[in-house]
C-alpha cells in the first residue's frame, strides 16, 4: 500500500465529512425565526439524532416535545425532551413502524398556529416509515428493488405509495398545524419529493411511473399492493415550507479544498454520478492512466450515488465496489489511488465507510490467491479490501450527503 496516498486519503475523508456536520445547517435555517404556538420536532434519517441535537441547542425549551428516528448505533445520547430511537435500515423492521407511530401520535391534535420542526435526512424511506400493506411484504418489496439495481428515484417512487407517511401524506397527517422542513439532501439533483421519499414535499410521480417501474423490473406485488399503486399521492401541500440545507455539492467542494491544501489540482467531475458502482471505478481508473505522466498532481473527484446490481452473496457495499473495480485499471500505478466513501459512515450492509486502493492493490491481492473479478462478481468487496487493508472505516458520522469518489494522481513526492 503507498502510504502516503492513503493518508492523503484519510485526511480528505476526514476533513470534507467535517465540513458538512448538519448543525449549522440546522441552524441557518432557525435563525430569526418566529414560531407563535407550539413547537414539536420530528427528526427522520440518519442525521437524524445529530440534526434534532443542533436544534435543541439553538431553541432549547422553546421545543415543547422531540420524537427522533436514526439507525441502529446512530443515537448519541439523550435529548431533554426527546424520545431518541433506532430502526432497520435500508430495510424498515418493527421499530421503523412503532417509532413512526410515535412521530403520528405527537403531531395528533395541533392548531393551526403550531409549528411540526421536521428535520429529514438520507435513510427516511426506511426508518420513517408506516406501512399500508403487512410489514413482511413491504420488506420483502424493497429488497426486490435494491438486489434488482433500481436507482434511489425509482425505489422511493414504489415505496412512498405503499405507505402512510411518505409522498406528502405526513404533511397532510400534520395539518391544520405549519411544517417547517429541514432537509439534508442524499438525491442527485435535490428532488424535494424524493429525499426520505418527500414526507412533506408534494408528489411529482404519477402512478404512471410506479406501474412502470413494476413492468421494468418484474417486481413480485400483492393484489393490494398492486391497488395502492393506483391511488395518487397528494401533488399541493399548503401548510408547508422547505428548505433544502446541505448536499452532495457541499461534500465534493469541501473534499476539493482539503484535496487543493494537500498540494492536488481539484477537478470536479460531477456531483450527479448515477451508475452501476463497477463502472464508475473503471471509469476513475481510466481517467488517471490518461493523465499519468502529466507532470501535475491532481484529484479528480465525482459525487452522487453509484448502484450495485447483485449476482453473488458477499459482503460489501457500493463504496467498496467502486473502489475495488478502480484497481484493476491502475495495478502497477506508483502515484495514483481511488477511494470513495459515504459521508454517513457506512456502506451498504457494512461497518465499513467506503473503501481504498492504489497501484499496490491487485498484487497484494493476487499473492493472497484472491481474483478481484471473481470477488465482484460475489459482490464480496468487503472482505479483499479487509485483506489489503483498505477498508475506509469512520463510525457514523452524524450527516448524510450522498458519497464521493476521489481518484489521486500525485507526481514528485509520493
Amino acid at each position: 500500500m503507498n502510504k502516503a496516498l492513503r493518508a492523503h486519503a484519510d485526511a480528505i475523508v476526514r476533513r470534507a465529512i467535517d465540513a458538512v456536520q448538519p448543525d449549522a445547517a440546522v441552524q441557518r435555517a432557525l435563525a430569526n425565526r418566529e414560531f407563535p404556538g407550539r413547537v414539536v420536532l420530528v427528526a427522520a434519517g440518519k442525521a437524524a439524532w445529530q440534526m434534532a441535537k443542533a436544534a435543541s441547542d439553538f431553541l432549547g425549551r422553546r421545543i415543547d416535545r422531540g420524537v427522533v428516528v436514526t439507525k441502529y448505533e446512530h443515537v448519541l445520547g439523550p435529548i431533554a425532551n426527546f424520545d431518541c430511537y433506532e430502526a432497520g435500515h435500508p430495510v424498515p423492521d418493527e421499530n421503523s413502524f412503532r417509532d413512526t407511530q410515535a412521530a403520528l401520535d405527537l403531531v395528533e391534535d395541533l392548531e393551526p398556529t403550531d409549528t411540526v420542526l421536521f428535520l429529514l435526512s438520507g435513510g427516511g424511506s426506511a426508518l420513517f416509515e408506516k406501512p399500508l400493506i403487512p410489514a413482511d411484504e413491504l420488506q420483502d418489496i424493497t429488497n426486490q428493488l435494491l438486489a434488482c439495481g433500481a436507482d434511489i428515484v425509482e425505489i422511493n417512487t414504489i415505496r412512498k405509495r405503499l405507505s402512510r407517511v411518505k409522498g406528502g401524506r405526513f404533511a397532510d397527517i400534520c395539518a391544520p398545524a405549519q411544517v417547517v422542513s429541514v432537509i439534508l439532501s442524499d438525491i442527485l439533483g435535490d428532488p424535494l419529493d424524493m429525499i426520505a421519499s418527500g414526507p412533506a414535499a408534494p408528489d411529482s410521480t404519477t402512478t404512471t411511473d410506479a406501474k412502470r417501474i413494476v413492468a421494468k423490473y418484474g417486481l413480485r406485488l400483492s393484489d393490494d399492493a398492486r391497488r395502492l399503486l393506483e391511488i395518487e399521492t397528494p401533488k399541493a401541500l399548503s401548510n408547508v415550507e422547505n428548505h433544502i440545507n446541505g448536499s452532495v455539492r457541499e461534500l465534493c467542494a469541501a473534499a476539493a479544498d482539503v484535496c487543493r491544501e494537500l498540494g492536488y489540482e481539484p477537478i470536479l467531475l460531477t456531483d450527479q454520478l448515477c451508475c452501476q458502482a463497477k463502472e464508475a471505478g473503471s471509469f476513475l481508473a481510466s481517467i488517471l492512466k490518461t493523465h499519468a505522466g502529466c507532470g501535475r498532481s491532481l484529484a479528480f473527484l465525482a459525487g452522487g450515488e453509484t448502484v450495485v446490481k447483485l449476482t453473488g452473496k458477499g459482503k460489501g457495499g457500493r463504496n467498496q465496489e467502486l473502489a475495488l473495480a478502480a484497481a484493476i485499471g491502475i495495478r502497477g500505478m506508483k502515484n495514483a489511488a481511488v477511494f470513495s466513501v459515504g459521508s454517513d459512515g457506512t456502506d451498504g450492509p457494512t461497518d465499513a465507510a467506503g473503501g481504498y486502493v492504489d497501484g499496490d492493490t491487485c498484487a497484494e491481492l493476487l499473492a493472497q490467491g484472491v481474483s478481484i473479478d471473481a470477488v465482484l462478481q460475489e459482490n464480496d468487496a468487503y472482505h479483499a479490501l479487509q485483506k489489503t487493508g483498505g477498508l475506509i472505516m469512520t463510525g457514523p458520522t452524524g450527516t448524510n450527503v450522498n458519497d464521493v469518489a476521489v481518484a489521486l494522481l500525485r507526481e514528485g513526492d509520493a
